[in-house]
């Protein structure tokens, strides 16, 4: 067009061609990563630069202006900042999974401190990055010219590594934006190897078979996620909701107080502001039960402080801080990256089968670069080869020629020889005639015959390029293969579990009559009880003078734990939530676990692993009432409670069993008399029934315990003051409900013995622990108590001491000990 000349166009096009370009520029040269490097232009360049200078390790660091005056000078025509910017974030151990950079000084913390100008610190590339530029100059990548055209950069690096998915990228671009979360290399690394086996039939391979060697995004800053359903949208659709939790845990301080220590944050989250927002909402009242917040985190690692009030419930203040603040956020993965210029939402398949084909090409173009090279100095070597033969003319044309280019010339005709020959003939050194040299030289020919042969198979054979691909991959691993930082944990009813983090083992939980509770392993006891007299026991559990324990019950410590009040009422808790103590430890507050109410206490617990529809809670008061309820109608525990029996005036709930409907229960009372009956004359009926009557009580007499019926099985009955037998279930008839039963301690031993405490159902092969109510634990097969008949007296099986008296005892079956041994 002339200048001078005017034309016309159409406003709208003209707008939206230029923002088209303008856009399309920010995409491809600022915004997203390149799909076969996991880089961004200014990454790239940074890191080319740097090994351009010559800074890899073990060079000396460099200072980090030199460094950005370097990439600004030659290839990023920009400003400072995005390129310090740029470099700093790739030295930050807590943004990169895997730092690119070693940064020597302040390059920022998890604070929001931002970096000490680039003028203090210095850098040097890390040893990880030497895969990222591995074999660069071997024409493995094009290259092209920088903004002034007067160097050539790489458009892409060679990248051994997968960096992709090893560091993630996030990136805005206009009308899009990418944002990947890191990963782990040891198993990006096997998920590569595993599609490489099958790279015949890799249209086959299901986003399944690489979640079994991909477990999901692993972050630099630990964490927890909450699901796998953000996990699996993200690795089949390259979209995906993740939740991320920080790591946190109760521990129990002074005065039956507690505190909540973070150990661990979400990615990307700034502790300062974190900090900032849970104190805005203590001031705000917000959350009421803070009285202190420290932030005690050194170079031992992050650990923020939470102190609570006497009383408060840590488990209901975590909740809180969880909806409330950045301890709990969503990782939006969206997986677009450029694919040969061109932006693409990838899943994992694609991302990991977009960095197998571009090694495969790596692979093939620095082989035809090496192939290349070995014919050259073979041919070179036939020339030098050709001249020791011919040695004695050799010399002679040389030194009959007046000059070097008449010498060429003369060997170029006289001994059909090709320039580079001859060359390599002129520069030979004297010392290279002797008979040593010339068998290196013959050597070194063989060696390069061979290498030619062995690349042109290579390239041949594309298998064998994979096999290459695949051996590269298993380098990384061992090098710098590490574990998971961040742990994946099941989500249940929208809210993040620590099930799949708990170990399961049998646990002893024990509540005392003011409201303590505790859970011990099982095994603490046994071993404790091995150093001691069978009869005489161990410290289990510290109360107080004026306390004592009224419940102790065996479970696993993935279950959940039912715990149902004298009032009627039923609570809900993780086993594991509850606080594991030593056993010279009093424990915690149950009102800081459940909310019970005023002058509540819990009378029962029950250990539930599996709500089937077709089991039932039978449940028992003091005074002989009986009802039976389904366990689905207790899955779900509001915070506050249930009610689960409606109770008559001075009646308290007592007992609770689960049976499958189709059970005989006895029970017995405190003053030795038994009682066996069917379940099933008990109808099912709702949570709010005030029940049946199960037992007629004699005058001043009540229940002492209820038990299901096994049988084969033993009723092991204890009594305050330490006797025990155990009596065969089929002395104890079958009658029917609401009748007085039959005689299980003759009233006449009652003044010996003291009333009963516990009436099990047993195995020969079981165990019990029985606890006193100051505290006394001893852990006894029960084939160690003696075996005697209905109405006896039975015998000692712990000495029980002055003062205190056998308050509860607890079943600990075989199949779940002998599971927790293995």
């Amino acid at each position: 067009m002339e200048a001078g000349a005017v034309r016309q166009a159409d406003i709208d096009q003209v707008m939206r061609s230029s923002y088209l370009d303008y856009a399309m520029s920010v995409i491809v040269s600022r915004a997203l990563p390149d799909a076969r490097d996991g880089l961004k232009p200014v990454h790239r360049r940074i890191l080319y630069a740097m090994y351009d200078m010559g800074l890899r390790p073990p060079a000396p660091y460099k200072k980090s202006a030199r460094i950005v005056g370097e990439v600004l000078g030659k290839y990023h025509p920009h400003g400072d900042s995005a390129v310090y910017e740029a470099m700093a974030r790739m030295a930050q151990g807590f943004s990169m999974r895997y730092p690119l950079i070693d940064g020597q000084g302040n390059f920022g913390s998890i604070d929001g401190d931002p970096p000490a100008a680039m003028r203090y610190t210095e850098a040097r590339l890390a040893r990880i990055s030497e895969e990222m530029l591995a074999d660069i100059h071997k024409d493995t990548v094009d290259f092209e010219a920088n903004f002034d055209d007067s160097l050539r950069e790489p458009g892409v690096l060679p990248s051994r590594l997968p960096n992709l998915l090893l560091n993630g990228s996030s990136g805005i671009a206009v009308g899009m934006a990418t944002n990947i979360a890191p990963h782990n290399v040891s198993e990006i690394c096997d998920a590569i190897a595993y599609l490489i086996e099958r790279y015949a039939e890799i249209d086959e391979v299901t986003p399944e078979d690489l979640m079994q060697r991909v477990q999901g995004p692993d972050f630099p800053t630990g964490g927890l996620i909450a699901g796998q359903d953000g996990i699996v949208s993200a690795y089949v659709t390259g979209r995906g909701q993740i939740t991320v939790r920080a790591v946190t845990h109760v521990e129990e301080t002074k005065g039956t107080r507690h505190r909540i220590v973070i150990t661990e944050l979400p990615y990307q989250v700034n502790k300062t502001n974190l900090l900032e927002r849970i104190a805005e909402l203590v001031r705000d009242s917000r959350i009421e039960d803070v009285i202190d917040l420290r932030d005690e985190s050194d170079r031992r690692g992050m650990s923020i402080v939470i102190e609570l009030k006497r009383g408060a419930q840590p488990h209901r203040v975590l909740k809180q801080l969880f909806r409330h603040t950045q301890l709990q956020t969503t990782f939006g993965y969206n997986c677009l990256a450029l694919v040969d210029g061109t932006p693409r939402t990838l899943s994992l398949k694609q991302v990991l089968q977009i960095y197998i084909e571009h090694r495969q090409q790596v692979i093939a173009r620095r082989s035809r670069f090496d192939l290349e090279r070995a014919r050259s100095r073979a041919h070179v070597l036939d020339g030098l080869c050709i001249a020791m033969d011919r040695l004695d003319a050799v010399i002679q044309t040389i030194r009959e020629s007046p000059d070097a280019d008449a010498a060429r010339a003369r060997l170029l005709e006289r001994f059909d020889l090709t320039d580079p020959q001859a060359q390599a003939i002129l520069d030979m050194q004297l010392r290279r005639l002797s008979a040593l040299e010339r068998q290196k030289l013959e050597e070194e020919r063989a060696e390069v015959v061979q290498a030619i042969a062995d690349l042109e198979d290579l390239l041949a054979n594309p298998d064998k390029i994979l096999h290459l691909v695949r051996q590269d991959v298993d380098d990384l691993k061992q090098k710098y293969g590490d574990a998971r930082r961040t742990h994946i944990v099941r989500e249940a009813n929208g809210s993040p579990e620590m099930y799949d983090l708990v170990p399961d083992v049998q646990v002893l939980i024990s509540i005392t009559r003011q409201g303590y509770i505790m859970r011990t392993p099982t095994r603490s006891l046994h071993l404790a009880n091995q150093e001691k007299s069978r009869m005489v026991g161990v410290k289990g559990i510290e109360t107080h003078q004026e306390d004592s324990v009224t419940c102790i019950l065996a479970a696993g410590s993935r279950c959940s734990a039912l715990f149902f009040s004298d009032k009627g009422k039923v609570y809900q808790e993780k086993v594991y939530q509850i606080p594991e103590g030593e056993r010279s430890t009093r424990g915690i507050p149950l009102r800081s676990l459940i909310r019970l109410e005023e002058g509540e206490r819990v009378t029962a617990a029950l250990p539930v692993s599996d709500w089937n529809e077709r089991l039932y809670l039978m449940m028992f008061t003091a005074q002989g009432k009986a009802k039976r309820v389904p366990l689905s109608d207790f899955a779900a525990v509001r915070a506050n409670g249930l009610l689960a029996f409606s109770l008559d005036a001075g009646d308290e709930l007592g007992w609770v069993l689960l049976t499958d409907g189709q059970h005989e229960v006895i029970l017995t009372t405190a003053y030795g008399k038994s009682l066996r009956f069917s379940e099933t004359q008990v109808r099912s009926q709702s949570r709010t029934s005030s029940g049946v009557l199960g037992i007629r009580l004699a005058e001043g007499d009540r229940v002492a315990c209820v038990d299901v019926v096994q049988v084969p099985g033993d009723l092991l009955v204890a009594t305050q003051n330490g006797f025990g037998k155990r009596t065969d279930l089929s002395e104890y008839p079958v009658k029917g409900r609401n009748t007085g039963g039959v005689v299980t301690l003759h009233p006449r031993y009652l003044e010996q013995t003291g009333p009963v405490v516990a009436a099990l159902v047993v195995q020969a092969h079981d165990a019990v622990t029985l606890i006193t109510a100051n505290g006394m634990a001893l852990h006894t097969d029960v084939a160690q108590i003696p075996r005697a008949a209905r109405g006896t007296r039975g015998q000692i099986v712990m000495n029980v001491y002055k003062g205190d008296r056998l308050a509860a005892v607890a079943r600990l079956i075989a199949a779940a000990m002998e599971q927790e041994k293995e």
